[in-house]
């Protein structure tokens, strides 16, 4: 059986490349490419939408997808637990939906985030520090949010206290952003794609975890993997963890 799939933010660079990965899966048709200003109607018939835009319109675009009852894989960046807490409800009532939000489609970067959760409940330091291109317009990254967050409730779980940090003196901001506790450091270069080290440490050792992609094509698997799966998990999803058995 074929899938029938819309990409909103067909022109951006993540929307093209998921449009040539969904016209080249054989399981999958692609029928409709949307962008800003377009009239997403009935979104040419789709049983699920793609969507990779800027978060002022991704709210828009996610409700109106699921009020026509069609499932949504989200890669657009900046969806908190509060605003997902806040479609849920949503969602449920048009029952049998299901929206998959995925701060990261890159498989290797999926699990970097597990095997984050995992470390940190055994190192008293820890540090976030991620590297993308310059035209990228938030930060930190969702990546990097979505991995403070977990490593957060795991050190909380194992009973550990904040991060070691003797900085009082701090006026530039220097030491980066605290998500939940867990200093989180932005990177804008030029070259760069997307790329991202977790940094652990105990007296006498360190653990570092990095993920690096190259090309927007390392998000593709995981992209078509969320199509293919979203209609499994009705309700709101957030994590590509869940749709691979993690």
């Amino acid at each position: 059986m074929t899938t029938k799939v819309a990409v909103i933010g067909a022109e951006g660079r993540m929307g093209a490349t998921a449009c040539e990965a969904v016209e080249g899966a054989d399981d999958l048709e692609l029928v409709g490419r949307f962008d800003e200003g377009d009239d997403l109607g009935d979104l040419g018939g789709a049983d699920v939408v793609v969507e990779f835009t800027v978060l002022s319109a991704s709210e828009r675009n996610v409700r109106h997808c699921v009020e026509r009852g069609v499932h949504v894989v989200v890669g657009t960046s900046g969806w908190t637990d509060e605003r997902a807490a806040q479609l849920r409800t949503e969602v449920e009532a048009k029952g049998g939906v299901g929206v998959l939000i995925a701060p990261n489609f890159a498989i290797g970067a999926v699990l970097m985030m597990q095997f984050a959760k995992q470390a940190a409940r055994f190192y008293e330091s820890v540090e976030v520090v991620e590297l993308h291109h310059p035209r990228k317009v938030d930060a930190p990254s969702g990546t990097a949010t979505r991995t403070a967050e977990l490593i957060a409730a795991s050190r909380a779980e194992a009973g550990l206290g904040p991060v070691p940090d003797a900085t009082t003196d701090d006026p530039d901001g220097a030491r980066g952003a605290s998500v939940e506790g867990v200093p989180v450091h932005a990177v804008r270069l030029r070259g760069l794609v997307a790329h991202q080290e977790v940094l652990l440490g105990n007296e006498g050792e360190t653990l570092t975890l990095r993920h690096d992609s190259f090309d927007r094509v390392s998000f593709m698997p995981g992209v078509l993997t969320g199509v293919r799966e979203v209609a499994k998990h009705p309700g709101v999803t957030v994590g590509l963890e869940h749709v691979l058995g993690l």
